[in-house]
């Protein structure tokens, strides 16, 4: 393809993966806005360094599943990916805008994607972007229409919840078991991260288990449970400790007890975006990370 190389990804090239995937996600964000919706923005200084952080954990955590697209002019592209267990994940990836339908995306997607040949299930979430879409749908993966609420927390909905603690390092066993239930694979080395970064919540009873992360604005980024009630449960004590503007992302359809909740808490539900899957169902009792799955 000319001067173009695809190369893995070293820990130099973070920073430089980190502007082709701003400004690719501001690009389409700008393409993709619809009316009354906020004007783009780049990311802030607090999420990029949480971003470089993650590039960076899955750098040496996978280096297998980290590429570069580069040229004469620099870095124009740039995948992440991991594996844990049997499941293959595509954390992100994108191509400058003025590169874009230039034959970069395809080769560099594939490239990751040997990083998940031994696998036997393989999701990531997508954005709303059709281009985008039709090449998951082309690289075998299934569409699941992705849900999410927004709007002003009623407190006077709140229930009063027990049985949900805090928790820590000395739950990873119990969480990697849930995950393994509900996704097929344990989060493993990820849950080092995640608890550098975020809150734990964990209820662990005779009649079910779950974890909740809570993310830098107390917002739930990653839930798993071993029932619906207990992830009620824990849905419930999340939104209690969290804002009252709320922004509860990743909801499929399978996750019918989300709804009901996000529903009750007088909240607005909006679509965007598709949790793409192979070789599995939509995972459930479950609300995925986004980048980490």
């Amino acid at each position: 393809m000319g001067d173009l190389l695809i190369r893995p990804m070293t820990l130099d090239d973070v920073e430089d993966a980190e502007r082709v995937s701003d400004e690719g996600f501001f690009e389409l964000e700008t393409r993709m806005r619809r009316v009354g919706d906020p004007a783009p923005e780049h990311r802030s200084a607090a999420h990029r360094r949480r971003w470089l952080e993650r590039t960076r954990h899955l750098v040496r955590t996978d280096p297998g599943g980290c590429w570069v697209a580069e040229d004469g002019a620099g870095t124009v592209g740039m995948a992440t990916s991991l594996r844990r267990e049997t499941l293959w994940c595509l954390a992100t990836y994108a191509v400058l805008p003025q590169r874009q339908g230039q034959g970069i995306g395809k080769p560099l997607l594939a490239a990751a994607m040997t990083h998940g040949q031994a696998c036997t299930r393989a999701m990531l979430s997508a954005s709303m972007d059709p281009r985008a879409a039709r090449v998951y749908h082309q690289a075998g993966f299934a569409l699941h229409p992705q849900m999410h609420f927004t709007g002003t927390l009623d407190r006077s909905a709140l229930p009063v919840v027990e049985k949900v603690r805090e928790g820590s390092g000395g739950d990873v066993d119990l969480m990697d078991s849930l995950d393994r239930a509900t996704r097929g694979a344990g989060h493993g080395v990820d849950h080092e991260l995640m608890l550098r970064e975020q809150r734990l919540l964990v209820s662990d009873t005779s009649t079910g288990s779950g974890y909740a992360y809570l993310d830098e604005r107390g917002r739930v980024a990653l839930l798993a449970a071993s029932n619906r009630r207990t992830a009620t449960r824990l849905l419930w004590a999340a939104l209690a400790e969290g804002p009252d503007e709320v922004v509860l992302r990743h909801l499929t359809g399978a996750n019918q007890w989300a709804l009901d909740v996000g529903f009750a808490a007088r909240l607005q539900l909006h679509q965007a975006g598709y949790l793409a899957l192979r070789g599995m169902n939509p995972p459930a009792p479950y609300v995925h990370s986004g980048a980490l799955l």
